[in-house]
């Protein structure tokens, strides 16, 4: 299959003229690219990697555990969860002392959400919507089903966040509304202090996941009131397959919650080895268990990044990438079927572009096993493209947009109608 670059098709020499003029070109060689051919818009659910980050891990694996052993722990692991999270403040909007390191997303949800909880005794009503990450729903429900309350998932268009019927279902038996920043399916991005206030004016709290936001959205928790967050760190900021959550709690608030997970992290003398659990003040508090040291320090070098180009650089950039991309997929994708599947206001959309067919699964195999594009799929009908900043260029925007055309005009999809992959 041609793999391009397409040169003459339309579209290209301003995509050219955009990598030019683009402010943040250098960053890409801040990551690992062993493959020029490949067009890589799977950022949204692992960033690539840091070149800086194989330094750290060297550094911790062969410095620090090889030659320094359990020393390292009073050498800089014991606090390094603390560090990282004050180094990620800055892109939260947070004031240091907020947001700390700490186990899963979804362990961290269930931390937070089930504080909101009990510092909402009496109020039986926990608020989310149908766009929200299904984990996210499974551990409310769950919270939901062990505190006797009712979890009301409000229903969308599919593509835009329900306000007013958040605004109808939240009132004053509504414990806790939590909500997907950028939602996983079609990105489309909530306004933080609009949904916070609607909640807080009823009496609840609020707790936003910002998996798909963080890194490339500018979030700022403080000017919108944020009580409670939770987020990833290997999509945009690049931290790694798998590699530890975040969690944030405005800190008028750290020591009125209780972490229904009581371990030694957070315990208040945790060397005295007593066996009465006395919680330490601050964010401390929520943390739980030891943390894997190999997987969290390269964490920073992701972060890093993002502090060097600067927020407002990487959401014009966002903003422009992914205006470019659907005018692509208006032009050359709508009349072989294709509808866009994220809001067309830029102002409501994140940093992935989905689009919708009805043949979407075997495309997305096709372009990954033949066309050298990789996005993923989410079901029944969704390719996402997500677009990392720091690393995707225009010309690469354009050429998964060629690529994913000739898939379909060469019928070269058709291979692919029973395809099996267990991570789609």
């Amino acid at each position: 299959m041609d793999l391009g670059p397409f040169t003459d098709s339309p579209g290209f020499d301003e995509a050219a003229q955009l990598d030019t003029d683009d402010a943040l070109a250098g960053f890409r060689d801040r990551y690992v690219i062993t493959d020029a051919d490949l067009v890589y818009l799977d950022g949204n659910s692992l960033g690539r990697l840091p070149s800086r980050a194989t330094q750290i891990v060297d550094e911790v694996t062969i410095n620090q555990w090889g030659e320094r052993l359990i020393r390292s722990w009073n050498e800089g692991w014991w606090t390094l969860h603390l560090e990282i999270g004050d180094q990620l403040a800055p892109i939260l909007g947070a004031l240091p002392g907020e947001a700390i390191v700490s186990d899963s997303t979804s362990v961290n949800l269930y931390k937070l959400a089930n504080a909101a909880l009990g510092a909402r005794p009496g109020r039986k009503k926990i608020v989310t919507d149908d766009l929200n990450f299904p984990t996210d729903v499974y551990v409310l429900d769950g919270l939901a089903e062990s505190h006797g309350a009712d979890l009301v998932v409000v229903e969308s268009d599919g593509v835009t966040g329900p306000i007013d019927g958040l605004r109808s279902a939240i009132d004053d038996d509504t414990a806790l509304v939590s909500l997907s920043h950028t939602v996983f399916k079609s990105g489309y991005t909530y306004d933080l202090a609009t949904v916070t206030e609607i909640a807080h004016d009823a009496g609840a709290l609020v707790l936003w996941d910002c998996s798909h936001s963080v890194g490339v959205v500018p979030i700022d928790f403080d000017s919108a009131g944020i009580d409670l967050a939770v987020g990833c760190t290997y999509k945009y900021l690049n931290g790694g397959p798998g590699s530890p959550a975040w969690l944030y709690v405005r800190s008028n608030l750290q020591d009125k919650l209780t972490n229904p997970i009581t371990a030694w992290w957070g315990h208040a003398e945790p060397f005295e080895f007593g066996l009465d659990y006395e919680p330490v003040g601050g964010i401390r508090r929520f943390h739980t268990g030891t943390m894997p040291i190999l997987s969290l320090a390269p964490i920073a070098a992701g972060v890093q990044d993002v502090l060097d180009a600067g927020m407002d650089q990487i959401r014009a950039k966002s903003e422009a990438m992914s205006e470019y991309m659907i005018r692509q997929v208006d032009t050359h994708l709508k009349p072989l079927g294709f509808e866009l599947a994220s809001p067309r206001d830029v102002g409501q959309r994140g940093s992935h572009v989905s689009i919708s067919h009805e043949m979407a699964w075997p495309i997305t195999r096709a372009l990954v096993e033949r066309a050298q594009v990789i996005p993923d799929f989410r079901t029944p009908d969704n390719i996402r493209f997500g677009i990392a900043p720091l690393y995707n260029t225009f010309t690469e925007v354009h050429t998964a947009v060629q690529r994913t055309k000739r898939v379909v005009e060469s019928g070269a999809h058709t291979r692919y109608l029973d395809a099996e992959a267990t991570v789609t």
